[in-house]
């Protein structure tokens, strides 16, 4: 396929503009020479600090819980459990239940009487020191009666009262929580996928598989802190958080004290994937504690704590049906999940699976489709976002399934998928789940991708591997995917019953020196905001971008917002400071047209400068804004003030897209895996600042590629999460990566004024199924048609052994017994993780 070059648009910086230009990030001098405040540096006079006592059993009532000998301990204030405070602590809050009739069970921040998953808090330690206050903790003695524990995802969804299965809550009567649905059918937006799926049973191909997202641990560098100061005119708290403006809303709406009396800051955060959008348990204790002993409170996590407590991400069955034509052409996609939601549906958790609803078509025309979702209780850690949110649990459902369609048919799985995606003279389309994707071009996107990998040679690679019977084989993984990010727009959130809106705020204030400070109720957490919305305020009101001063994650500066996740801030918040910029521009006119003694109508405003059309008369924005200042000389009735505010209200979704390409070598006889290549070309519309993008895609990509080799939350059969630790939670480090290629086409989103769209999530979205289909690529000839993630050696080598059935040769199993003996020497001890190998010995 030869593309024009209309076809791949790759953006350039206009000369002297900021936009599109790579910039060092502002904010990286402060962090990178620790000259930053982490939420856990913050000490105030006569902060007390606590600890938390947590349940070390999935499921159990709480019998006694004796604070005697933790009450005598040096330098403890106090000691509380979960029946202290049950009258006034209230309960976390869910802010979207999926259904009118969703089961969602208190979710008190101290267990009362139950714990419901192990590493629950059920006990509250105040001390002078953070360590007296972690060995006070230890000297609780709770006394516990252990309960039947609800923790594999398919038996607790069929367990009831009536069948004696085990049950989260047992009060409940069911580990059900919601089930939700959408029908193309009954949408009006496709076809009976039912009927879709019968007819190509008779006539055509219909492939039927089940796949595990497993569960997985945000892992952010900064462990969650909360430091609550309750002793001025207001409770300021200060979180390592996401969402500081929500944070402070829903703490004022279970605590019942004023918003007006509560300053949320968010400070430097160190990393959040979603780990962050959060309000915790600690969050709410630390204030609760901070307004009864009228001090100032600190609570800051262990590691140890963060991995077990801090809520876990994905965690799905996925049953999936596919229908095509004989020729290849889909003709229906149907989706059947177990979403598993852990001891108590968190703050979004139960609307994450909703949000892949929308994303399981992906790319392609299907002509009709349906979604279903089963929201299931256990005694786990309870789920919310993680990096992506739905949209990578469905991005890999359906690239899985597009695969699968193409070994069916014999043919080249690139192919498969242009035959069936839409093509970009179709823009904008409206996708079979009832989106409106406004730009895209899977074409060129293709074309680059499959130039910066050497599609074809690999190709040709592997069938000579194959050929010759190698004994290490060469996979080669698609993946083309769209996503649905900025999350918004407010009204399609309130038809889907999501508890806020999706518009956000900013404030641009024009000094009278001529400098600007921007607000923006975006909250960061390592994105580069300060040095995106610095650039996008340069170019527009045409000042220097060292000349930029962006504030945000304090309630009390930047007064309004949404927060940060789903891909939104420079999608949406960007385009909300665009808008307050302009409107200082309108301000501006009206007064220089005055001093330029001219008409409104004849001044143009261009690179900073208002100047008379047709004449070289002229004023600089600093002189018109010091000019405001003075309001000497400002005509009647204008205000002597150019500040100006914007909210912004998204009218639809935004949709990057692309094309990654992975080749995987695997050891037939081991299954050790090891990455070869990876090449990637997104469009993400255009782009403010492409340091700042690939920094995002290859963080994005090793999250991807770390739930296709190497993370995995697991839990052993009493409930106790045994990769507790990095030890056993397998976090890759750049030694277990390789360089990836990654270039980029263009075609600018349609719904926002500057064209971006947001690139946040893409790498994570987008690798994870590339990557699992080039280790199956490798080895599908074998018989093999799936490996569960993580595509360990252990699981990679048992896949192989399983297809040649089950009858190894001695040599080869001694072969593999020597490689896990390798694996456990490499790691000084047995059971260690074996970075090289991404495997864990036994």
């Amino acid at each position: 396929m030869t593309l024009t070059e209309d076809e791949m648009i790759a953006t350039e910086p206009d000369a002297g503009k900021e936009i599109g230009r790579d910039r060092r990030r502002k904010e990286d001098q402060r962090l990178i020479t620790g000259r930053t405040r982490w939420t856990d540096n913050i000490v105030l006079p006569g902060m007390l600090h606590i600890a938390m006592v947590r349940s070390p059993f999935a499921h159990a009532t709480i019998t006694n819980v004796d604070k005697s000998a933790a009450e005598a301990s040096p330098n403890v204030v106090r000691v509380i459990s979960g029946k202290d405070v049950a009258e006034e602590q209230g309960g976390l809050p869910n802010a979207w239940p999926i259904t009118p009739d969703q089961v969602t069970p208190v979710h008190p921040p101290i267990a009362v009487d139950r714990a419901t998953f192990a590493g629950e808090i059920v006990a509250v330690v105040v001390a002078r020191s953070a360590a007296a206050a972690r060995d006070a903790a230890e000297l609780v003695d709770v006394d516990y009666d252990e309960l039947p524990a609800a923790l594999d995802l398919k038996e607790s969804a069929e367990a009831s009262a009536d069948n004696g299965g085990a049950l989260a809550h047992p009060d409940l009567g069911t580990n059900k929580s919601a089930f939700w649905k959408f029908d193309s059918a009954e949408a009006g937006t496709g076809g009976n996928v039912d009927e879709a799926i019968e007819k190509a049973r008779g006539d055509g191909i219909v492939l039927e598989r089940e796949y595990r997202q497993q569960r997985l641990i945000p892992a952010f560098m900064e462990p969650r802190s909360t430091v609550v100061d309750p002793t001025g005119e207001q409770i300021t708290m200060w979180s390592a958080t996401q969402i500081p403006h929500v944070l402070r809303f829903l703490l004022a709406a279970v605590t019942g004290v004023s918003e007006a009396k509560i300053r949320v800051i968010a400070p430097d955060v160190g990393g959040g994937f979603g780990g962050k959008l959060q309000t915790t348990p600690e969050e709410f204790i630390t204030f609760l504690l901070a307004r009864q002993l009228g001090k100032p409170v600190k609570y800051t996590e262990t590691r140890s704590e963060s991995l077990m407590a801090a809520h876990h991400g994905r965690d799905q069955w996925q049953k999936l049906t596919l229908s095509a034509e004989k020729d290849g052409t889909v003709t229906g996609f149907k989706v059947e999940l177990l979403a598993d939601l852990g001891s108590h549906v968190s703050l979004i958790g139960g609307g994450v699976p909703v949000l892949g609803a929308f994303m399981f078509n992906a790319i392609y025309k299907f002509p009709a489709y349906q979604f279903s979702v089963q929201t299931v209780l256990t005694n786990k850690t309870w789920t919310d976002a993680y990096r992506g949110a739905g949209r990578p649990e469905a991005t890999y459902g359906i690239e899985r399934m597009m695969d699968e369609l193409a070994a069916e048919l014999g043919r080249d799985p690139l192919e498969v998928r242009e035959q069936n995606w839409i093509k970009h003279e179709e823009f904008p389309f409206t996708s079979v789940a009832g989106l409106e994707y406004d730009s895209g071009n899977y074409e060129a996107a293709t074309e680059r991708a499959k130039e910066l990998f050497g599609y074809d040679d690999l190709r040709a690679e592997q069938q000579q591997r194959r050929d010759a019977g190698d004994r290490v084989q060469l996979g080669i993984g698609v993946s083309t995917f769209t996503e649905m990010c900025g999350l918004a727009p407010s009204r399609v959130l309130g038809s889907l019953d999501y508890g806020a809106g999706g518009w956000e705020h900013a404030s641009v204030r024009m000094l009278p020196t001529g400098k600007v400070e921007l607000l923006t109720g975006a909250s960061a957490h390592g994105q580069g905001h300060e040095t995106a919305f610095s650039q996008i305020v340069a170019d527009r009101l045409g000042v220097a971008f060292e000349d930029v001063e962006v504030l945000h994650g304090d309630t009390q500066i930047a007064h309004k917002g949404m927060d940060t996740y789903g891909s939104r801030s420079l999608v949406v918040g960007g385009e909300a400071v665009v808008k307050a910029a302009d409107k200082v521009i309108e301000k501006a006119k009206v007064i220089a047209a005055h001093l330029l003694e001219a008409s409104a109508d004849d001044v143009e405003f261009s690179g900073g400068r208002f100047t008379v059309k047709g004449t070289d008369q002229g004023l600089a924005m600093a002189e018109i804004a010091l000019a405001t200042f003075a309001a000497h000389n400002l005509p009647d009735g204008v205000e002597p003030s150019l500040d100006s505010d914007a909210t912004y209200d998204p009218v639809n979704f935004n949709y990057p897209h692309g094309t990654h390409l992975c080749a995987m070598e695997v050891d037939t006889e081991t299954g050790q895996v090891t990455m070869r290549k990876y090449a990637a070309c997104d469009d993400i519309g255009n782009i403010i600042n492409p340091m700042i993008v690939s920094g995002q895609l290859h963080g994005g990509l090793v999250q991807g590629i770390a739930q296709a080799l190497w993370e995995e939350a697991v839990y052993d059969d009493a409930g106790t999460l045994v990769s507790g630790s990095f030890v056993d939670y397998l976090l890759p480090t750049a030694a277990d990566t390789i360089s990836f290629d990654l270039d980029h086409t263009t075609s600018p989103a349609t719904t926002n004024s500057l064209g971006t769209k947001g690139v946040g999530e893409a790498g994570t979205i987008a690798s994870t199924p590339a990557v699992v289909n080039a280790v199956v690529d490798a080895v599908r000839h074998l018989g093999i048609n799936d490996i569960r993630m993580p595509c360990t050696p252990e699981r990679v080598w048992k896949a192989i052994n399983d297809a040649r059935g089950g009858a190894q040769a001695e040599t080869e199993g001694a072969a593999a017994h020597h490689f896990d003996a390798e694996a456990a020497q490499a790691g000084d001890m047995e059971g260690t993780t074996d970075r090289t190998t991404g495997g864990t010995s036994a």
